[in-house]
């Protein structure tokens, strides 16, 4: 299974595309899309670089960070919009969808749900058994939300055949 991370984002949105085989995670790819100008631009460039990472590695699904909203309601919906146009996105090549907020994604990669980025920065790069911590953080963040997504499906997995 091919999984697309997320870290929706209207000026830096993460990405990372994780391959998980037989239960062993590999990094296919990863980075930030980093936009400039005016919102409607900035989103319609958004859904363009996504539509090229789903192009070329066809992921199977789509996790994305659910905007975190606590003193700050103006980002949280800015960040709404970002994560409404990688839905989009998946939608138009019919990728199904995960949507996890923070502490999970967190709980997930770190086992604390109020790990710091380095501390989840560092997880994912022990994981993924990566020479280098990813960079930049939202890149790493994206990395973790396909990690969650893969850990997720894997609980599903043990639960269905306990039953």
């Amino acid at each position: 299974m091919i999984i697309l991370g997320v870290d929706p984002g209207t000026i830096q949105l993460g990405y990372g595309v994780v391959s998980n085989q037989e239960d062993t995670l590999t990094a296919l790819t990863y980075g930030v899309v980093k936009c400039r100008g005016e919102l409607p631009k900035r989103l319609c460039h958004l859904y363009d670089e996504l539509s090229k990472v789903i192009a070329q590695y066809r992921p199977d699904a789509l996790a994305i960070e659910t905007p975190f909203v606590s003193e700050n309601a103006r980002s949280a919906l800015a960040i709404g919009k970002a994560q409404a146009v990688a839905i989009l996105a998946a939608a138009q090549c019919a990728i199904p969808v995960s949507e996890y907020p923070p502490a999970v994604v967190k709980r997930h990669v770190a086992d604390y749900g109020a790990s710091s980025k380095e501390q989840v920065q560092t997880m994912v790069r022990l994981l993924l058994e990566m020479t280098e911590p990813p960079q930049p953080f939202d890149a790493a963040d994206a990395l973790a939300i396909a990690i969650c997504h893969a850990r997720e499906l894997k609980l599903k997995e043990i639960k269905a055949g306990a039953q």
